[in-house]
């Protein structure tokens, strides 16, 4: 089943915790309420924060799953959860 699609259950405690673990850098994503997952990036511009903003705009135009993503001057902010599942 793809959680995109609605009609699975959303992750909860250890399998939440499971997943967590298998992704590149864990410490660098954080759970919020069970809900969601953020993760921060420092870049050492502008430009290269904006290139980052774009290509994951692109992957996500490609998978049809659309983060929410805060930038500025340096940073980027991603923020992803399944909406289907609302989780």
């Amino acid at each position: 089943m793809r959680p995109c699609h609605g009609g699975v259950p959303t992750l909860k405690g250890d399998k939440l915790a499971e997943i967590h673990r298998q992704l590149s850098e864990p410490a660098q994503w954080k759970i919020v309420n069970e809900h969601h997952i953020v993760r921060a990036c420092k870049f050492p511009d502008f430009k290269s924060a904006l290139a980052f903003v774009n290509r994951i705009g692109e992957l996500a135009e490609e998978q049809g799953h659309h983060p929410d993503i805060l930038l500025g001057w340096a940073k980027s902010e991603v923020t992803l959860w399944t909406h289907a599942v609302d989780g």
